[in-house]
């Protein structure tokens, strides 16, 4: 009897609760790049760092063999991406668009189930960026299209939704008012056309949101505004409060959504984070009051003004993995966006997953030998400013930038990291620590307070040019070998 009232008590309870399609919950994930000198092996990624601290989407870069084999099984969900430089290509060829989704979705779903959870394929990299111009707007439809219908060939467009991450750039409020929103007038036939698409095929829209570089831009821009803190001065926009940015940012979209004729459209944000170094304000403590600020408002199930209760559908932050071989045009700090440091080292705390327990970090890292290069104080040092220099533009002195984590090195200090970097990049070589008899290797490590001087990662290339190395001794060995011999035998 009491089992009864029991299951009479479970079911008004169950009754009481709002229907599905009534909740709203934004799923957070994380974007993943490999523009990196020296990459983790993705196996010790999506062990060590997805499933460790139970990020369950992921955002790749490009379309990566090694990743997506390393995806294989988990049941993690994955965006595949399609660079710009191949849009051109796909607008105008539906076989070669036929080609890339044999080659990088359909071998990894087999039709017995299983494989590579793929749910998007992100037709190009913010390809409507105001720096690019008209470089790749008159493709992007067409390879989106494309890719759309070899898609349908292969019995695979219900299971995978075709997107075009823009940048927050494609829109815009004279007034900096969400309300006034509109999307940029040289975008009005291609916009159109992409909404158009995305809409018939019921595909959401992608915006990529970069506080950061907003208030490097925005002098008038409050901080506490762009970090959700709640001591920030709210921008009234008629009978509207905004109390942070992110809002303000994603209601300008539906504002210029619903000009358009697609108000209901759904958002995903396909890029948001908070740079660690490489310029003023760009810590690890202030990205973690960032991220903090994001993934609660987030899990809050707020919404904005304009959709309440109803926040994005996905968000992915920006970004896994610090990548030194990123593009620093827009800024040093390019390099430093990971939650983790480019050997999968937590350098702050977020909930991505995990919940109340710290993220976990990649173990058992292999990493180069503990040696690195620095300057020889006891040479001439009058010309080591060229050496300096070109030991920059070729490795990664990021974090000798204003603001940046090493900026208070001083001279010869800063030399030596450029050295050092240098030095990792090229597999701890002696060679490369060579500088005209300027560079010396220790086994001392030189990192001074914040400023760490890296060791670099054992890589398949790495560990191809040791054995080299050790052939070309051996083989110079017995080459001085059999020289003695004949001498001794004449």
């Amino acid at each position: 009897m009491l089992s009864d009232h029991r299951s009479v008590i479970v079911v008004l309870l169950l009754l009481a609760l709002p229907p599905p399609w009534l909740c709203f919950v934004s799923s957070v994930g994380v974007n993943w790049g490999t523009s990196s000198s020296h990459p983790l092996p993705p196996a010790k990624v999506v062990q060590g760092l997805l499933r460790a601290n139970n990020i369950s989407r992921v955002k790749l870069s490009d379309a990566n063999s090694s990743v997506l084999e390393s995806l294989s099984g988990t049941g993690i969900s994955v965006v595949v991406s399609i660079p710009n430089e191949m849009l051109k290509s796909l607008s105008s060829s539906k076989k070669a668009a036929q080609s890339w989704v044999h080659d990088n979705i359909t071998r990894y779903i087999p039709a017995t189930g299983g494989g590579v959870r793929i749910e998007y394929i992100a037709v190009g990299d913010e390809p409507f960026l105001l720096n690019y111009g008209q470089q790749f707007q008159s493709f992007v439809v067409g390879a989106a299209t494309n890719i759309h219908l070899a898609l349908t060939a292969a019995k695979l467009s219900t299971k995978v939704k075709v997107i075009v991450p823009c940048s927050s750039d494609v829109y815009l409020s004279d007034s900096n008012l969400p309300s006034e929103g509109h999307f940029r007038p040289d975008l009005n036939k291609t916009m159109t056309d992409l909404l158009s698409f995305l809409g018939k095929n019921g595909s959401p829209f992608v915006v990529d949101i970069n506080p950061f570089s907003s208030l490097q831009k925005n002098k008038n821009l409050s901080m506490d505004y762009v970090l959700f803190q709640p001591k920030a001065h709210p921008v009234k926009d008629g009978h509207v409060k905004y109390h942070n940015s992110f809002d303000a940012s994603i209601d300008t979209l539906i504002t210029s959504l619903t000009k358009s004729g697609f108000g209901n459209m759904d958002i995903i944000v396909g890029r948001i984070g908070w740079p660690t170094d490489g310029a003023v304000n760009a810590t690890p403590s202030v990205a973690q009051t960032f991220m903090k600020g994001l993934i609660d408002h987030l899990q809050s199930n707020a919404g904005t003004p304009l959709r309440p209760k109803k926040p994005p559908i996905e968000t992915f932050l920006f970004s896994l993995l610090d990548e030194d071989q990123r593009s620093i045009a827009s800024g040093n700090f390019e390099r430093h966006w990971g939650i983790f440091t480019f050997d999968g080292q937590a350098k702050y705390n977020v909930d991505l997953g995990q919940g109340s327990k710290n993220l976990a970090n990649v173990r058992n890292v292999d990493y180069l030998a503990p040696k690195w290069c620095v300057v020889n104080n006891n040479k001439d040092l009058s010309n080591v400013s060229s050496s300096f220099s070109d030991a920059c533009s070729k490795a990664d002195c990021t974090a000798l930038s204003s603001g940046g984590s090493c900026f208070g090195v001083t001279w010869p200090g800063n030399v030596s990291y450029a050295f050092n970097s240098y030095y990792q990049q090229h597999d701890q070589s002696a060679d490369s620590c060579d500088f005209g008899g300027l560079g010396l290797i220790t086994t001392v490590d030189p990192s001074v307070g914040d400023c760490r001087f890296q060791v670099a990662i054992r890589t398949s290339f790495s560990s191809l040019h040791e054995v080299l190395v050790i052939w070309w001794t051996l083989a110079l060995s017995a080459c001085v070998s059999a020289y003695l011999l004949c001498f001794n035998w004449y």
